[in-house]
């Protein structure tokens, strides 16, 4: 991750408006346990395109990590309004094995919360 985060900086340096490098940035300083260097790229990031949907996928990620649910809810959501949700598996495989549990779990009950309040209208 640090050689990642390295290279990915030096990408970013030579081309800021680079999406990609700044993703994969983020990725690296996530790996490394800088879960608010990442977000702060992120979020950088998203100021940029709003309707990126990997970049508001890892964005939820992280706010579910901090605790912040609703938050998480809502980026969630707008990446299924976006329709674009292919982002996700690729990114399950960059969580760490205690994220990508909260965030299975997290979906999980959600989806059935959906499916319940559907079945009582």
């Amino acid at each position: 991750a640090p050689g990642v985060f390295q290279l990915a900086s030096l990408l970013v340096e030579l081309d800021p408006s680079d999406e990609a490098s700044r993703i994969l940035c983020a990725d690296a300083l996530y790996q490394m346990g800088c879960v608010e260097e990442a977000h702060k790229l992120l979020s950088v990031a998203l100021s940029r395109n709003p309707q990126r949907s990997p970049i508001l996928a890892r964005l939820a990620l992280l706010q579910l990590k901090k605790g912040f649910m609703y938050d998480g809810n809502q980026l969630l959501k707008k990446v299924i309004r976006i329709g674009d949700t292919s982002c996700l598996l690729p990114i399950m495989d960059i969580f760490k094995d205690e994220d990508r549990s909260l965030m299975r779990r997290h979906c999980h009950v959600r989806a059935l919360t959906i499916l319940k309040n559907k079945q009582e209208d």
